[in-house]
């Protein structure tokens, strides 16, 4: 479909819920940079042409990577920062309710029409919606803020097809990779195998037929394998070969059935509990009288949503440890956009070089951070040296394991309705799973719940 085409429709018409992305980041310790490193001269010629830069986003983890990581940013209050003479201000729309979004198609629909000082020049995306806003004509294209290919050639290409529009064209740029693992306790490791050694671990879990048998295991050893269904649903959709949307009908891939059919299995057999994602019950397992074998997550799951700072957690014992799992995955990510309307280009672009292109930067955050950047060739030498070891993980450094998942990750089925269809999908299939409904009657649910929030779809 078409820019033009999809600019009323992409703003108005396409509802999305929200996957609560609970840190990609946390305001970790300033990093030791000199606030003598004064901003580029990029910057500082920005200010001539406007002095307010305003940045939509949804919580404080790009803020505080600016914070923390750019060159010369001065911090003024909770929402309000200098670069030279240019005032940065953060608007802070929270995801509830599909608040961000709504909060930002109005931003944006209005844009053109605000004075300078009151525009938008930035806003964040997450990976389950970003096609929404990269095929409207409210995003600059990378090319037209004058960064070029050669800058950009050391990030992780998947992170260029989440925000590649309709055209091909190029419209956002992360310093993020999210790929995810299979994150066990290690102490139920050895409860249920002898072993919490990853590599024997790992054989336990190599694929969907052996991970289901070692749920057998687990349960025999007073474990549930996961708190909840939804716990594997990222990494059977991570792995799919067809979209949620075929020809404007519903469609559902064949490892999404795979997913329905391996989920009912264990939880009919009390293998794994029902637990919705960021519920009480589903953390519950981050401490050992949980009983929960394994989470599955990114480098921000691991460090800043598994309770490391609460005495008594797995994590803050360092008793997780992590392998590679039955299938490499992404999870979350947040790219950055600017608007049409900037007159800020020169600093936008300069922000967006330093913190996506800039490998000292880079490195600099996955040291400060704990975080996954994205930029090959500083992750690969990271995934060699000890020092980058978790302490959530025992010491182990598991890097090498997100530079083996990362190169397979494929995001060429992503499309606008992702995020209502994950939320719908779990949902119903929920029901079925606790034997509310039938498959068939769960599977009627979710096409109802999807053709209401997306009128213009069959099923």
């Amino acid at each position: 479909m078409k820019k033009n085409a999809m600019r009323l429709l992409s703003l108005v018409s396409i509802g999305a819920m929200i996957v609560p992305l609970a840190a990609c980041g946390s305001a970790a310790e300033p990093a030791a940079t000199s606030a003598a490193a004064s901003t580029s001269a990029a910057s500082t010629s920005a200010a001539a042409s406007d002095d307010v830069l305003r940045i939509q986003c949804w919580n404080e983890e790009f803020k505080s990577r600016i914070t923390d990581h750019y060159p010369g940013y001065e911090e003024v209050d909770a929402t309000h920062g200098k670069i030279g003479d240019v005032t940065v201000e953060w608007v802070i729309t929270p995801n509830d309710n599909n608040g961000y979004q709504n909060n930002l198609d109005k931003v944006l629909l209005e844009n053109a029409d605000k004075p300078d000082s009151e525009k938008t020049d930035m806003f964040l995306v997450e990976a389950d919606y970003a096609l929404k806003y990269v095929n409207s004509d409210y995003t600059m294209p990378i090319k037209d803020l004058g960064i070029t290919d050669d800058e950009i050639a050391d990030q992780y290409k998947y992170t260029h097809d989440v925000v590649t529009d309709a055209d091909g064209v190029l419209k956002g740029l992360t310093w993020q990779g999210c790929p995810g693992v299979l994150i066990y306790n290690r102490e139920a490791a050895k409860a249920a195998l002898g072993t919490d050694d990853p590599d024997e671990v790992q054989k336990a879990v190599a694929d969907w037929d052996t991970y289901t048998a070692t749920a057998e295991k687990v349960a025999a050893a007073g474990y549930k394998m996961t708190a909840g269904a939804a716990d594997t649903f990222r990494v059977y959709s991570n792995n799919v070969t067809s979209p949620w949307v075929v020809d404007g009908k519903i469609n559902i891939d064949d490892n999404i059935k795979k997913w329905v059919d391996d989920s009912k299995k264990m939880v009919d057999a009390g293998e794994i509990g029902t637990a919705d994602l960021w519920s009480d019950d589903w953390s519950k397992g981050f401490y050992p009288d949980g009983k929960v074998f394994c989470y599955f997550g990114p480098a921000w799951l691991i460090n800043f949503s598994m309770a490391a700072d609460q005495e008594g957690s797995i994590a803050n014992q360092g008793g997780w440890g992590a392998v590679v799992g039955p299938q490499s995955f992404n999870w979350g990510g947040t790219w950055i956009c600017a608007t049409q309307e900037t007159d800020d280009k020169d600093l936008v672009a300069d922000i967006m070089r330093k913190m996506t292109c800039d490998a000292d930067i880079m490195t600099e955050i996955v040291k400060a951070d704990n975080d996954f950047v994205n930029n090959k060739p500083a992750m690969e030498a990271a995934a060699q040296d000890d020092s980058y070891a978790f302490d959530v993980l025992g010491g182990q450094n598991p890097l090498p394991l997100f530079c083996e998942g990362v190169q397979t990750i494929d995001m060429s089925n992503n499309g606008n309705y992702d995020q209502g269809c994950v939320e719908e999908f779990q949902k119903a299939m929920k029901n079925y799973f606790e034997g509310n409904a039938t498959y068939d009657e769960a599977l009627e649910q979710f096409d109802k719940a999807v053709v209401e929030k997306y009128p213009e779809l069959t099923y």
